[in-house]
Formats: C-alpha cells, sequence, structure tokens
C-alpha cells in the first residue's frame, strides 16, 4: 500500500494553481491519476522532498503519459517533468 500526503494552499492563495493539492515528485501517474479523481481538481503541485513546488501536473499531461507506447507502473510525477520521457519523441508525450 502507498501512503499519500497531500497538502492543501492557504485558501488565500495568489491563483487558483496555488489552492491545488500538493504532492511529491515521488508519486507514480496512476497514484496521481487517484489523487486527482478523489481532490475532483484538474491539476495537482508537484513538490520535491524539501516541500518546494517544482513543477504543476494536469490530468490531461498524465492521460498522454499513461498511453504513451513508453509508459510503465514504475513512472513517477518527477520523471515527467524535465526527465528523459519529456524528451522522449513519442508524439503522445509531446505535453
Amino acid at each position: 500500500m502507498t501512503l499519500v500526503q497531500t497538502q492543501l494552499c492557504p485558501a488565500n492563495a495568489d491563483t487558483a494553481e496555488e489552492a491545488a493539492p500538493r504532492v511529491w515528485d515521488d508519486m507514480t501517474v496512476e497514484v496521481a491519476l487517484s489523487v486527482m479523481v478523489g481532490a475532483r481538481v484538474e491539476h495537482l503541485l508537484v513538490c520535491d522532498e524539501d516541500g518546494r513546488r517544482t513543477d504543476l501536473v494536469t490530468h490531461a499531461r498524465l492521460i498522454a503519459v499513461r498511453d504513451s507506447p513508453a509508459y510503465t507502473d514504475r513512472i513517477r510525477l518527477r520523471d515527467i517533468g524535465a526527465g528523459s520521457l519529456a524528451a522522449a519523441p513519442a508524439p503522445a508525450l509531446a505535453l
């Protein structure tokens, strides 16, 4: 079982993006999609191990990665940012 830890930003955040649930970059794509469904949101803020925001990931982006021929269940959110998958030439990964 994977433990999921999310954190909501303050209600008075500057933008709607900053009010999204925060997740860690070591979360898998499948777990992130589940968090989105459970939280009823279209995007998540991705944070590193120090809690600093590193990315914003959308539902559409995660679906594109999941539907890619390069997808495996071990792909983590950090892998789809500036990682090797983001640079892959597969059309479904053109996020």
